[in-house]
């Protein structure tokens, strides 16, 4: 159980940042291995249900095997969302050219590009490169021919002409490119509006409800595998700020469905768009909903999202660390370790998503996401070394 769990949370994370992927690059092919791996996350979820009910061998087993359940329905449901988001491109709905530039310059973003001969990628596995933890960025499929592989492991030797999907930092889009023997890249580059149309609202709104809903899921799993009520309340909060956001941006595209300037068929995809971020929150939700109630939890939900191939690590800012009195963008935190943070804690109070200019201090707490290879360098960074309790079993932080 705890296997296919952390497996099936994978499959959908990796189906939603797959589902941005087809919509920005506009591939077919990618949204046909969004629908392959729904087929998987089905099977996966039929193979839990009838396991649940095998488990359970006492009435008093039931309501902790029903909270395994409940995450298990809300994980399906993410999966079925990234479905709805490459629905815009296998059923040509459209978006505006302006939400691909706002998608282009997001916290995190997806870029393609292709392996050249004698390039430093070619004919080397992938772990020769450790680029979550070097330059912010993972693999997170792999095109060769008419194949596609889907989260590559780190044997997996590339060739030339392997077409890669990443998914990171857009600061490690030149490093990337100059590994693969690419050409240079530039973003799509869209006109300034010397003023502020409904459109420009919407494409807004939406870029960010899907970092907040994003968001939400990261702090849902987080949640659960800490225990944490005040990390639930922030998802509740996020998903009351979606809903409202939903509703601008109905308002907004309706609007702007009447610019004569502007194609009104390309406005079907926005609102696809929003319902599927609002429902990801949703689903992040009704996660938290077993926190928030005090429902008891089975230890396998903490095993299953902890064998997930992203760790959660909360972690305190030491005193004269080097994070204590630093902003997150001079750390590079998602270059080296290769961690993004979710959230920073101050004074018993969340701030998500903070941005780069986010001043840490000593006694603040941080939620960070990334490669559990890396979690001894944010650490450090923090001024704590991390030692086995060989006791307890657990980690414990001890000050450098």
């Amino acid at each position: 159980m705890r296997e296919m769990l952390a497996e099936a949370k994978d499959t959908s994370e990796l189906m939603v940042d797959l589902a941005y992927a087809a919509l920005y690059f506009n591939d077919l092919d990618m949204a046909d291995e969004v629908s392959s791996l729904e087929a998987k996350l089905n099977q996966l979820v039929y193979d839990m249900r009838a396991l649940c009910i095998v488990a359970v061998r006492h009435p008093r087993e039931a309501e902790a095997m029903a909270a395994v359940l409940q995450v298990v329905a809300a994980v399906e449901r993410i999966g079925d969302d990234a479905v709805d988001i490459t629905r815009i491109v296998t059923r040509k709905l459209g978006i505006p050219p302006e939400l691909l530039h706002d998608l282009s310059v997001a916290e995190e973003v997806s870029h393609r590009l292709m392996i050249a001969h004698g390039s430093s990628f070619a004919n080397r596995p992938l772990s020769a490169f450790e680029l979550p933890t070097t330059v912010g960025m993972r693999v997170m499929a792999i095109r060769r021919h008419r194949n596609w592989i889907v989260d590559p492991a780190g044997d997996f030797v590339l060739i030339p002409d392997d077409v890669l999907i990443f998914r990171g930092s857009p600061d490690a889009i030149p490093s990337l490119r100059h590994l693969a023997g690419a050409p240079e890249w530039l973003p799509p580059v869209m006109e300034e509006h010397t003023t502020l149309t409904d459109l420009d609202r919407a494409i807004d709104t939406l870029v960010d409800m899907k970092d907040l809903s994003e968001m939400a899921v990261g702090l849902a799993y987080s949640s659960l595998v800490l225990r944490d009520r005040s990390l639930a309340a922030e998802v509740r909060h996020l998903e009351d700020r979606l809903d409202e956001m939903n509703n601008r941006l109905e308002l907004w595209v309706l609007r702007s469905a009447g610019d004569k300037a502007g194609d009104p068929a390309q406005l079907r995809g926005l609102l696809q768009l929003g319902r599927a971020a609002e429902d990801i929150g949703d689903q992040a939700q009704q996660m938290v909903w077993l926190v928030e109630t005090s429902t008891e939890l089975h230890p396998v939900l903490g095993m299953a999202l902890g064998d997930a191939d992203d760790v959660v690590f909360r972690l305190p800012i030491g005193a004269g660390s080097r994070m204590d009195g630093a902003t997150l963008k001079s750390l590079t935190l998602p270059v080296e370790p290769g961690f993004n943070v979710l959230a920073v804690e101050r004074d018993g109070r969340y701030r998500y998503r903070p941005h780069g200019t986010a001043r840490l201090e000593a006694g603040d707490h941080i939620l960070a996401s990334g490669p559990e290879e890396g979690q001894e360098a944010l650490a450090e960074m923090a001024g704590w070394r991390m030692v086995d309790d060989d006791d307890a079993g657990e980690i414990e932080l001890e000050p450098l």
